[in-house]
């Protein structure tokens, strides 16, 4: 393995991604009806105040939106929910299209079929270079136990297959 200088943004994401990461949607419920938005960089914070974390691009036009709605639900894909993925990253269309959801507690959209969901309030933001780093309070919570995550790895969708065999070896 070689060091490298190079922190051009092609090299920083190719070497990024090669951690693997699970997929979420973000959703609200908003004046203008139910928003939402991909979000690749999703994570546990804290336990005691139960936190999460996750950072929307500074470009982004819909986080924005849920800013401004305060609550929102994360929405951690299952396998089979790769096309939700790609439909929630698009820009300028409907993303809502055709997607099944049921209503949080909060009132967010929850996808139906969603690995789990987690409700929350917006907490804090803050600068995080080129996306926001969002801090969220975690208010309500739900898992299926009976799927497998949606995991992004070096620029494409992945799963388990791979830890299902060495879990087998072990």
């Amino acid at each position: 393995m070689t060091a490298t200088s190079d922190l051009a943004p092609r090299r920083l994401r190719d070497i990024f991604g090669t951690f693997a990461s699970g997929l979420t949607v973000i959703t609200s419920s908003t004046p203008q009806g139910p928003a939402g938005f991909t979000c690749q960089s999703f994570a546990s914070l804290s336990l005691e105040p139960a936190l999460v974390t996750f950072s929307p691009a500074r470009t982004s036009s819909t986080w924005p939106v849920l800013r401004d709605a305060g609550s929102f639900t994360v929405n951690i894909l299952p396998a089979e929910h790769q096309h939700l993925a790609g439909q929630f990253a698009r820009s300028g269309t409907d993303k809502f299209a055709g997607v099944s959801h049921t209503s949080s507690p909060l009132g967010n959209p929850i996808l139906d079929d969603a690995l789990a969901w987690i409700d929350c309030e917006l907490h804090a933001e803050y600068d995080g270079g080129d996306h926001t780093i969002v801090v969220a309070s975690v208010r309500h919570l739900s898992a299926r136990m009976d799927a497998e995550p949606l995991l992004f790895f070096k620029g494409r969708y992945a799963g388990l297959s791979p830890a299902r065999l060495l879990e087998a070896a072990s």
